[in-house]
């Protein structure tokens, strides 16, 4: 490899771990995701929870009480959904599909 060569490639990697600092440092903190139950759609639940529902997508009944969704830490409690229900961090006895 030619002195060029070494030096280009010396200076590329140089910017490299200087762009990836920076932008580290400026990406902000990801909130961390907790299970919220009781606020999926019908289908769209992030995994099991109970009886009528064995993973991802199973839930029969829109606001299922015992299916989950991945939501943003600190938001559950607080969706508004229809027919004053709440979501909850813990699994729900209420909109469970008929077995």
């Amino acid at each position: 490899m030619s002195k060029t060569s070494k030096f280009s490639a010396a200076t590329l990697a140089g910017a490299l771990a200087v762009a990836a600092g920076t932008i580290a440092a400026t990406t902000p903190a990801q909130a961390a995701n907790v299970k919220c139950y009781g606020v999926a759609m019908a289908g769209q639940n992030d995994c099991a929870a109970g009886p009528g529902t064995t993973c991802a997508g199973t839930s029969k009944v829109d606001y299922q009480g015992n299916a989950w969704k991945y939501v943003e830490e600190g938001t559950c409690t607080e969706m508004m959904l229809p027919g004053d229900r709440m979501g909850s961090l813990d699994a729900l006895d209420r909109d469970l599909p008929a077995m």
